[in-house]
């Protein structure tokens, strides 16, 4: 089978898997990345993600990667949204929880990569080449590779936007050494287009196509181990895993809809959780309530902390004896957190009375800092949301 017959037959297999579209790239098609890595990592916008400085040589050319590559399959799995599961009028529900609508079922990289690997493996029977499938955990730049591929263009909220799938949508890799005939780059379609720059909640956007992880809801969400920094905690509001607010806003989403029998499906339950439902998890309760789900990856503590941010922000005094009790929680990322939402929440005189029954007993700097400066009005914080 040729070149040509083998990748039509491979791309019209990604589509019966469900993938929403596919197109070819080579494996050195992307000489610009290595320098504009090198620029993110000297500005130190990658923030505490240590694995990407530490995979630089790979992640800057899929070559490094694999040698024997001669031909790259860039292919998008649609999950936009159903309709009235908005993300951005979920985070006007202060009381409850807004899951970034990717985590909203099981994790994607199972279900994406098990689909890859389907197709891969009957192009490799067919064709006799060697294939590997790559699906977001490898060091590898996706989206420069799905822009060269022509599968979209990384928009000025450096995510990759296509003309028929907006902003909603996975990518995952085939690696083979059978040459395939490569595709034609999309060229970028934002225009003046600044929506997904406006409405960042944290400005996390230094300059058009430019990302500071630093200051991303979905970095401090997710990647960041230790408490929020301070500037950003009324920004995120009760976004609690993860942000869409660039994605939603994107114009091109209109057009979502065409691929929308091939996304995934949102579970019921993490549409739109109470916060107070979710304040009640233990360790063994978080790990039943998300297994499966990309979330569970953080683990309880790190989440409990989103949550209390979020019950914070919530102006719900319903809220307060949950808080309360974490406020001697096991680990201090937890009390920390608990310590800023009992704030927020609580009268001077039950806050009072708690700062002097804990603090005595604090040992963790962190948490006594945090003690100290609740209530003093000495927070500095981003407020535009």
């Amino acid at each position: 089978m040729n070149g040509t017959k083998a990748k039509e037959a491979l791309l019209a297999d990604l589509r019966s898997e469900g993938f929403s579209g596919a197109s070819v790239t080579a494996p050195g098609a992307i000489p610009q990345v290595p320098a504009r890595l090198r620029a993110f990592l000297d500005a130190g916008r990658h923030g505490t993600m240590d694995w990407m400085p530490e995979t630089e040589a790979r992640r800057g050319d899929p070559r490094m990667l694999w040698p024997e590559a001669r031909s790259v399959v860039m292919a998008a799995f649609n999950y936009a949204p159903e309709p009235g599961n908005d993300p951005l009028a979920a985070v006007g529900h202060k009381d409850r929880a807004t899951i970034s609508v990717y985590a909203q079922n099981r994790d994607y990289h199972e279900i994406v990569k098990g689909k890859l690997k389907q197709a891969a493996g009957r192009f490799a029977a067919r064709t006799g080449a060697q294939v590997k499938v790559f699906v977001d955990t490898a060091p590898l730049m996706e989206k420069p590779l799905a822009e060269a591929a022509g599968l979209g263009w990384q928009g000025k909220h450096t995510n990759l936007v296509s003309r028929r799938l907006g902003s909603w949508f996975f990518l995952g890799s085939i690696f083979t050494d059978l040459e395939l005939p490569a595709d034609a780059p999309e060229r970028d379609h934002c225009g003046s287009c600044r929506a997904c720059l406006d409405t960042c909640p944290t400005d996390a956007f230094p300059a058009p196509y430019q990302l500071d992880a630093r200051r991303c809801i979905s970095y401090l969400t997710i990647e960041h181990k230790g408490s929020i920094p301070h500037e950003f905690r009324t920004a995120m509001g009760n976004r609690i895993y993860g942000c869409d607010d660039c994605l939603a806003v994107c114009p091109w989403n209109k057009f979502a809809h065409e691929a929308r029998e091939a996304k995934l499906r949102a579970r019921d339950d993490l549409k739109s959780p109470s916060l107070e439902s979710l304040l009640q998890l233990d360790d063994a309760s978080f790990r039943t309530y998300f297994s499966g789900s990309p979330i569970k990856r953080i683990g309880r503590n790190r989440f409990l902390r989103n949550v209390l941010i979020a019950a914070g922000n919530s102006g719900d005094t319903a809220l307060v004896a949950e808080v309360r009790r974490l406020l001697s929680d096991a680990d201090p990322i937890v009390r920390g957190a608990a310590v800023w939402a009992y704030g927020r929440l609580a009268g001077p005189e039950s806050l009072q009375a708690a700062r002097d029954r804990h603090l005595q007993n604090e040992c963790d700097e962190g948490v006594r800092a945090e003690w100290h400066g609740t209530g003093t009005g000495k927070e500095s914080e981003v407020t535009h949301v």
